[in-house]
């Protein structure tokens, strides 16, 4: 989801509402356990790690309509959890969401329509599972009452309580004596406090296929650090490196995935570039941005070195400060040269003309750099020129105003899948730091076949957020196009 919805929770207690800004703040002593006091104490150094555990991630296209007419497509990926452990193990579909916190799942305690839509968590059927207050105490037998969570998600929000259970990632149990081994907590399975979702809006869960959400933030945005998988899966298991990679395939048919314990080399175009988390204390896998270049242009909004970017699983857009969207705007603009040659403008993909590079330079000196592709809507305005009644068509960026108050904004970045597409992304949770590698794309027609995309624009289309166009298909040169002429008319 975007980056943000783990930052406020209301808990409603037995006695009480508490509200927790942010919640790490009011973990207890016994609750806080730092990835370095857990490698202290392990035995697993250099190449002994275990093995990579790989999830295939699923496409979703969710069309968004004005006037019974598409106009745009949102996107989410999402991949299959196992919950409890004895067999059968209650399999889910969640998003993998490096803006939140928490994992969440719809449960058999929640008869709404937008509920009844996915797979839902049966309590009954899991020996394992432990139903507990939010600080982890069980619930007597005799309570009336019990914890619950409010937990906002940009334009939604769930209403939940909580259950310590068994959560594993990676393929289920084959045979008995793997089911065994889950009981155990195999490598990829881990004790974990849940939240099960009583109330879930329609929007956005009642428009996306998958069934709950995966938080892969920072301890930071969960009510205490056993919330948190991957700290957890970290602290829990030695042997597992604490990194996942995040793989976003440039289309449809190709292999999306994430991977926990390391990252797959074979996906890496070089050697992985790191760059410091910024203001860990706020829970987000977040950068420093030392400036921002729109050709040769720097961006003055970023020009102090004040600004900074979160890398957001969630996100299906390149969401850019509001204050400095009508600017980027502006820069991004060209004009579609040749014009005269088309005699439909439905054969003209912006994605393919021409424009400046977008440059994103770190601390530390590595530039995260964008291209028309990533940027650009599809699809050509007709627009007037200045100080004439001549008209052209021009190509804009596709960029997603963001409001966000101190201390996370107001100058931020959110780096959803326009930038998560581009790089293959390392998450370090033991130093803190993210590790940066243009994404090793295969080429279209030796690209292996990945999951089937769902709801998938048709071919062709040139609505925003429509699938790539094949890398055979004339790619966009790397050069800069010079400024054209009427761009300051552009608004």
């Amino acid at each position: 989801m975007a980056a943000g919805v783990d930052w406020a929770f209301v808990i409603q207690a037995a006695s009480s509402i508490l509200l927790f800004l942010p919640p790490a703040l009011v973990a207890s002593a016994a609750d806080v356990v730092t990835i370095a006091d857990s490698e202290a104490s392990g035995d697993v150094t250099g190449d002994s790690w275990g093995p990579l555990l790989t999830i295939p991630l699923q496409k979703q296209y969710v069309p968004i309509q004005k006037v019974g007419k598409t106009v745009a497509y949102k996107t989410a990926y999402f991949g299959t959890v196992h919950v409890g452990s004895s067999e059968p193990r209650q399999p889910f579909t969640v998003v993998f969401d490096t803006g939140s916190g928490h994992f969440i799942l719809p449960s058999t305690g929640c008869n709404s329509e937008t509920c009844a839509k996915h797979r839902r968590y049966n309590r009954t059927q899991s020996p394992s599972a432990v139903d507990i207050e939010y600080d982890g105490t069980p619930i007597r037998p005799d309570a009336t009452e019990r914890d619950q969570v409010s937990i906002a998600f940009g334009t939604g929000e769930v209403l939940g309580e909580f259950v310590r259970e068994v959560v594993c990632v990676g393929p289920a149990a084959a045979n008995a004596e793997e089911a065994a081994a889950d009981r155990t907590l195999r490598p990829g399975c881990v004790d974990l406090r849940t939240v099960l979702a009583t109330k879930m809006t329609d929007d956005p869960f009642g428009l996306f296929a998958f069934d709950g959400v995966m938080g892969l933030g920072l301890e930071a945005l969960t009510l205490a650090p056993q919330f948190s998988f991957f700290s957890q899966m970290s602290l829990q298991h030695t042997s597992v490196r604490p990194r996942f990679a995040v793989f976003l395939a440039r289309t449809d048919g190709g292999e999306s995935e994430i991977s926990f314990g390391g990252h797959d080399e074979g996906r890496a175009s070089s050697e992985l570039q790191w760059a410091s988390v910024a203001m860990k204390e706020l829970g987000y896998w977040q950068v420093q941005v030392r400036s921002v270049r729109i050709g040769n242009t720097v961006l003055e909004d970023c020009a102090d070195g004040g600004c900074r970017a979160i890398l957001d699983t969630g996100t299906s857009l390149l969401g850019v400060p509001r204050q400095a969207a009508r600017t980027m705007h502006k820069m991004l603009a060209r004009h579609v040269p040749d014009q005269d040659k088309y005699t439909d403008v439905a054969q003209i993909d912006c994605r393919r003309v021409p424009g400046h590079r977008l440059e994103f330079e770190l601390m530390g000196g590595m530039v995260v750099s964008l291209g028309a592709e990533d940027y650009s809507r599809p699809t050509p305005f007709n627009m007037t020129l200045p100080n004439s009644k001549e008209s052209k068509l021009f190509c804009r960026s596709l960029l997603l105003p963001v409001d966000m108050a101190a201390p996370l904004g107001p100058k931020v970045f959110i780096w959803g899948e326009p930038v998560l597409r581009r790089y293959y992304t390392v998450y370090d949770l033991a130093e803190k730091q993210i590790g940066f590698t243009e994404a090793r794309q295969p080429d279209d027609s030796s690209s292996p076949a990945g999951l089937p995309a769902v709801g998938a624009p048709p071919p062709g289309s040139l609505v925003s957020g429509a699938p790539l166009p094949p890398m055979h298909s004339s790619p966009a040169p790397r050069n800069e196009q010079p400024g054209g002429e009427g761009l300051t008319a552009v608004v």
